[in-house]
């Protein structure tokens, strides 16, 4: 009932526990609390909190419009609603190296098990757009050391992401990884690759655990988990496709209702509301007050 049981250290301690087994974990973005709920129950093994779905929840491109205060807001919402571990995405850190601190600060006191900050030049885009700019290597390990320095608990993840592969290159993007690895980064978010075997040569590269985005209408083929599994990749996100369902379906029933005036005919597709109740454990309240939950809901 309320919020999860475990706390925020236990669950970094059980991320890094898992991430170091070397099995593939499987995270779902969650585009708010009650989806994080649901990735729980449909048994995956956390959830990644995607700056582009922030932004985009908020009617903003995903341009680095969003503070602070917003990402950690959010990402405190979704923890605190799951047992999953929770990634976040916190872009570029907001500002320099000292803002990059408080940020680490900001993102674990709000309940994250693990945060990926990237070397993209501000205003920063979409990785999987043209045009992207990177920082130079002195900046991009600067960010991940301030990163590394300020976090209080040493089982919060601090992951590197590098955008490099689309503006210099795989080889020069390898050796941005590997200069992120000897800075700090306890992992690495190589955006953008294009084939398995790009993601094969990250692996037999770089001795820490490597992530691969599997973002719709992107840069990357939608590979599987066992494809990815198969090149040594140790966490996949889908970062954006719940809500990109989501909007799908919305989109698909205001058609219906302007089209027949009524949605009675997408019922069927609709989450009943006993399963949402059983969701949010509407029935566990009533363990405090027995006239919250004293009714039947009829399927």
């Amino acid at each position: 009932m309320l919020y999860a049981r475990s706390t925020a250290a236990a669950k970094r301690a059980a991320f890094r526990e898992r991430l170091a087994s070397g099995e593939l974990l499987r995270f779902p973005g969650a585009f708010n609390a009650l989806s994080a709920r649901l990735i729980e129950q449909r048994g995956f093994d956390g959830v990644y909190v995607s700056g582009a779905v922030l932004s985009a929840d908020l009617g903003l491109p995903d341009i680095g419009l969003t503070t602070l205060t917003e990402v950690a807001t959010r990402t405190h919402q979704i923890a605190r609603m799951t047992e999953l571990p929770a990634l976040v995405d916190v872009d570029t850190g907001f500002g320099e190296p000292m803002n990059v601190a408080r940020t680490v600060q900001e993102l674990e006191d709000a309940g994250a098990a693990g945060i990926h900050i990237e070397d993209q030049v501000n205003p920063k885009r979409c990785g999987h757009l043209d045009g992207k700019e990177i920082v130079d290597d002195e900046t991009a390990v600067k960010r991940v050391r301030a990163a590394v320095d300020a976090r209080c608990d040493p089982n919060l993840l601090i992951m590197a992401r590098t955008d490099a592969r689309g503006v210099v290159g795989l080889e020069a993007a390898i050796d941005r990884m590997k200069a992120l690895v000897d800075a700090g980064a306890e992992a690495i978010f190589p955006e953008a690759m294009t084939s398995l075997e790009e993601f094969a040569a990250v692996r037999a590269a770089i001795d820490v655990p490597i992530l691969a985005n599997m973002t719709e209408f992107g840069k990357s083929e939608l590979f599987t988990v066992a494809q990815l599994r198969d090149v040594g990749v140790n966490l996949v996100i889908w970062p954006v496709s719940l809500l990109r369902l989501a909007m799908g379906a919305a989109l698909r029933g205001l058609d219906e209702l302007d089209a027949a005036g009524s949605l009675s005919g997408l019922t069927g597709q609709m989450q009943h509301r006993a399963d949402l109740y059983e969701l949010i454990d509407y029935e566990g309240y009533s363990a405090f007050d027995a006239s919250v939950f004293n009714f039947n809901v009829q399927r």
